[in-house]
């Protein structure tokens, strides 16, 4: 029987039991995708990583969902590089990683930050109100602005709400999430969840407060969305939305999994080069897969 080791890795915090957890397997690229599946679901988290070689990079790295294969994720990518540089298959100070959204290149800093330099944004449909209300269990007047379809690796509907108490209503409905993944499409593939983004912080160290509500076979909520995080960020910079292209997001607090990310938007608001997303990784747990 093969084994493979992991670590269980919780992202954009350094403190056990906060962020976002993921399990980074090294399977050094021996594992099908359908029991990458089957493990990513029997864990019970959003998203595992499996780890194997490059030709082009430091690592590559494949994204699963409980659902399928995606082609990149943000509390993931922190999570990868926390547990590799942990085990010593990396060094700082700047690292790449092959995923399927190209090649991603990361920064170490000594105190543990790492940073993912996502992809610059592409801005895809604007998508009604009552399209995305009715997803999230929202009134329209909820929402500000038009939702719209963004990617900088995955593609998110970014949907800024009014408050965190329209924040804190919305409830996920999935039947209707069925029809819209039908509905929206980023490049002929269906896009994410509503991304539901509040202008202000859960704590006074934060400067926008998310959600991203999740349907089955998924878990309800994931407590923080790094990829998301960057779509975010590229359109609340594009819309004028915000005054700095520098501040944090933070997520997770209702779910008693409070994260945090550094980010920074690269270049002017017409013309956005890419997107910096920094958080903290803290292992909690190690273990061996026996497939």
């Amino acid at each position: 029987m093969s084994e493979y080791p992991f670590d269980w890795v919780d992202a954009f915090t350094d403190t056990a039991f906060a962020g976002n957890g993921c399990a980074v397997v090294y399977d050094e690229g021996e594992l099908s995708s359908d029991v990458c599946l089957r493990y990513t679901k029997e864990t019970g988290l959003v998203e595992c990583t499996f780890i194997g070689p490059s030709d082009v990079a430091d690592l590559k790295v494949r994204y699963f969902l409980a659902s399928h294969e995606i082609a990149f994720a943000g509390h993931p990518t922190v999570a990868s590089v926390r547990s590799a540089l942990a085990r010593g298959r990396v060094s700082g100070p700047r690292l790449t990683l092959e995923t399927g959204a190209g090649i991603i290149t990361v920064d170490v800093s000594d105190n543990n930050w790492i940073t993912m330099t996502q992809n610059a944004p592409v801005f895809g449909q604007v998508v009604p109100l009552e399209r995305v209300a009715e997803v999230v269990g929202l009134d329209e007047n909820d929402i500000v602005g038009l939702p719209q379809v963004v990617s900088t690796g995955l593609p998110f509907v970014i949907t800024v709400v009014r408050d965190h108490a329209a924040l804190r209503r919305a409830k996920m409905n999935a039947s209707a999430m069925e029809a819209f993944q039908n509905a929206v499409s980023f490049e002929g593939k269906p896009v994410m969840e509503p991304y539901l983004v509040s202008l202000n912080g859960a704590t006074a160290e934060g400067d926008t407060f998310s959600r991203l509500l999740m349907k089955p076979p998924s878990p309800k909520e994931d407590p923080f969305t790094g990829s998301a995080t960057g779509c975010a960020a590229a359109y609340l910079w594009h819309h004028g939305l915000i005054k700095s292209p520098s501040y944090c997001a933070e997520q997770g607090h209702d779910m008693a999994r409070p994260g945090l990310a550094r980010v920074e938007v690269l270049g002017p608001r017409d013309a956005i080069t890419g997107v910096k997303v920094a958080g903290q990784g803290r292992i909690v747990m190690r273990g061996t897969m026996l497939p």
